[in-house]
């Protein structure tokens, strides 16, 4: 049976609660849903563009941390609560793709996340 090892990028700011931002297993990374704390803990209340855009930097840290990259990145889940931020969103996402070879994606608009003031989440499997 395969070791689980947990991912906890050095920098990132630590959700209060019981969960691992990254699980690798195998040659499997398993990405929490993941909220637009900055290392600081503040949140962009309100602000939509400020939220994806560092939804995706923090991502980005746990891809790196596992040793992987956008590019690895096989399946892709995002919550959205506000249905006016699809655009918005999509714009961000593909510039993680350059050369436009994106991983399957799901994208949701939610009634609500856990906190009152998160606009999205985004959760993700990579193949290391």
């Amino acid at each position: 049976m395969e070791p689980l090892e947990h991912i906890f990028p050095e920098g990132q700011h630590k959700v209060p609660a019981p969960l691992s931002p990254g699980v690798k297993v195998g040659n499997l990374l398993f990405i929490s849903g993941i909220p637009a704390y900055a290392a600081d803990g503040t949140l962009a209340v309100g602000d939509f563009t400020a939220q994806m855009t560092q939804t995706m930097a923090n991502i980005t840290g746990i891809l790196a941390a596992a040793g992987a990259g956008w590019d690895r990145v096989a399946k892709v889940n995002v919550l959205l609560t506000r249905r006016e931020d699809f655009a918005e969103m999509n714009r961000i996402y593909a510039g993680h793709f350059p050369d436009g070879k994106y991983p399957a994606r799901t994208t949701a608009i939610v009634y609500s996340l856990p906190r009152p003031n998160f606009l999205l989440e985004i959760e993700c499997v990579a193949v290391l």
